[in-house]
């Protein structure tokens, strides 16, 4: 009933907040972190720079997360689609500030850019669900494919002696596998070709680049 009394300015002021803390802020989170109770592990430098670079991937593919999420729910078609996301998106701010933390405490900090990913990722998820919400859910289900694909890559490269950012990164790769099935099941459906060919193209750009900046 609230959402209803929402005038188009409340709307645009609780997006620009809800931007403003993923992209820039620290989020809390409603679970507790895979990480916490577990030991930091002997690191030489190059480990704690590559597992930095590898946890800071990570932080700004939950900022796109956010913002994609965001941006298919302010103009989904359907209440329910809409509730999907947000439940989804808040899992996905427990991994933002995860991520979070894994990086301060390996001495490091999130991408300088994230505001730039968080606007891009926004209008792709606007653009999807302006296609209907099979296309909406669909477009989340090959994220999750892509992003549980790349979570699977994280844990082969991250330093076995770093077992606080791998249970974050096993963590995250069972929430993203999750929200993929209740996506398939809400009724996405399969993008056609040329999209997620693009999608993972667009991926690796964004990780290349976050890696080190």
């Amino acid at each position: 009933m609230l959402e209803r009394r929402l005038s188009p300015v409340d709307r645009v002021l609780i997006e620009i907040e809800r931007a403003l803390l993923a992209a820039g802020g620290t989020p809390a989170a409603q679970r507790p972190s895979p990480a916490a109770g577990l030991a930091e592990g002997e690191l030489s430098d190059a480990e704690r720079r590559h597992a930095a670079g590898l946890m800071r991937v990570n932080h700004t593919g939950e900022v796109c997360a956010q913002a994609l999420y965001s941006g298919q729910a302010a103009v989904a078609r359907d209440a329910a689609t809409r509730a999907r996301l947000r439940r989804a998106a808040a899992e996905e701010t427990d991994h933002l500030a995860w991520c979070a933390e894994r990086l301060a405490a390996l001495h490091s900090r999130p991408s300088l850019l994230n505001p730039l990913w968080y606007c891009g990722s926004f209008a792709i998820g606007a653009a999807a669900a302006l296609a209907g919400d099979p296309v909406s859910l669909g477009f989340v289900v090959e994220t999750e494919r892509q992003v549980e694909a790349h979570l699977g890559e994280h844990l082969e490269r991250l330093p076995v002696a770093d077992a606080p950012s791998r249970a974050v990164v096993v963590q995250m790769q069972a929430d993203e596998a999750r929200h993929g099935r209740m996506a398939r099941e809400a009724g996405g459906i399969d993008l056609p070709p040329p999209v997620p060919t693009l999608m993972r193209l667009a991926s690796a750009v964004m990780k290349a680049v976050a890696y080190r900046v």
